[in-house]
This record gives C-alpha cells, structure tokens and sequence, in this order.
C-alpha cells in the first residue's frame, strides 16, 4: 500500500469519484489508500460537495509551507478525546465554519462557532479560544458579542469564576426566536412604508406585498420553533404500573 502525501493526480481521481457519488471506502481500494485518508482529504478541503482537485493540491502545498516554519510548542493540537483522529477533527471544522461563512458569517465568529460546537461540553473559555484558534483575545471578544446578539451563544461563570460561551440545544430556539422578532420588525416597518407612500401606489402594494409574505414565514418560524421544542424537549411518559390484585381473602 502506498504510503506518503497524495499526488495532484490521486486528489484529481477523488474528485471523479466524489463527482460519480462513490463511498469513500471505494475511492480508496482505487488508489489503493485507507480510507481514513481519502476522509480526511476531503473533509480538509471542502467537504464532499465542494472537493476540489486543484484547489486541495494548493492548499496543501500552502500547509506544507507553514509547517515548514517553526511553530510555537503551546499551538500543538491537544490530543482527542474519544480517540478521535486529531487531524480529522480539525478539518471538520475548518469544513464547518466555511458553511457558516457562506451563511453570513464573517471568518473569525464562523471559527469560534465552529470550535463550540465541536466542543464536547458545548462551551469554551475565552482563553481556551484563544489557544485553540491561536488568536486574539479581542477578535474573541468581539466575535462572541456578535454571536450573542444574534441569539446564537450565551455566557455563563463557571465554577472557577471563569467566563464561558455555551452553544446548546436551547440556544437555537432562542436564535430562530429572534430571527422571528427581526422579520416581524421588517414587517411593521414595510407596512408604515405603505401608509407613507399612499395605498394603491405601485411602491405601497410592493411593501405590503412584502410585510404579508414576511409575516407568514417569521409567523410560520415562531410557531414551528415552539412545537419543535416542545417534542425534542419533552420527557418521555412513564408507563402506568398495572395496579396490583387485591390481596385474596383467607379467611375461612
């Protein structure tokens, strides 16, 4: 079996084969590779719809130079819990936060997101952040006040005082809550739009056209957010003991 990093001509036969939808277990027995390489790769380089042959071979050529640098001995990667590959972890998220980025995230909430979720317990320290992004402690900062004021993380202090951003299952109703509560503000604000620009005038039925729609859908969310969390959340019933026979009269 061959050993060593894969040639530009290998990722281009894992491209024609994530494009024909094979497993990667069988694009490995192809090249003749494990398939926990061919996972990594792709994860490491976009993930399975957006796995590039050319792009991947850059970056990696890009990786090798950095590497080539001498790195600090506290940005090593900690090992894994689980017994998780450490480099597949790593990739997921960097597959993780572009999905963010391409929902509107800028790059560095998208990384602090990412890391969150990934994390086991759901949450990390400020200085824990840092050291695992090897950034700033005010990109951190001003990245998790974003989050939080879009709903999507929160602060606690932990028992050592410590601050902590938490990202759980309830920080998704309450996001998905305030994404109701700006939609319904856009609403209000389309419908003053048409008492100024006079009812019946193109403009004005165009933003009531608009508050109607956006009503239905931040209308549609809220509810949906509510009976969803309503079934995830809800505890499953005991069942009923069967009620125990009376104790039989012995009496003669």
């Amino acid at each position: 079996m061959p050993g060593g990093r894969l040639t530009q001509q290998e990722r281009r036969q894992i491209a024609l084969g994530m494009a024909d939808g094979l497993a990667y277990a069988e694009i490995a027995r192809g090249l003749d590779r494990p398939t926990s390489t061919i996972t990594r790769e792709v994860m490491r380089n976009g993930g399975p719809t957006a796995y590039r042959a050319d792009l991947a071979q850059r970056a990696t050529e890009a990786r090798s130079h950095r590497r080539a640098q001498p790195a600090p001995r506290d940005t090593q990667a900690p090992p894994q819990a689980h017994g998780r590959d450490a480099e597949a972890v790593r990739a997921y998220e960097e597959v993780l936060s572009t999905v963010l980025m391409q929902s509107g995230m800028n790059k560095m909430t998208a990384r602090i997101m990412a890391a969150l979720i990934t994390a086991d317990a759901g949450s990390l320290t400020a200085a824990e952040l840092v050291r695992h992004l090897t950034v700033s402690p005010a990109s951190v900062s001003k990245s998790i006040a974003f989050l939080e004021g879009q709903g999507l993380a929160r602060r606690e202090r932990d028992d050592r005082r410590r601050e902590r951003y938490i990202v759980d299952d309830d920080i998704w109703y309450q996001s998905m809550m305030a994404s109701a509560r700006s939609t319904a503000h856009i609403v209000e604000t389309a419908r003053q739009g048409v008492g100024v620009l006079g009812p019946g005038t193109p403009a004005a039925a165009r933003l009531e056209n608009i508050a109607r729609f956006l009503d239905f859908v931040s209308e549609s969310i809220a509810r949906a957010a509510d009976q969803a969390r309503e079934i995830l959340n809800a505890k499953p019933a005991r069942p009923e003991q069967p009620a125990s026979a009376p104790d039989e009269d012995t009496t003669a």
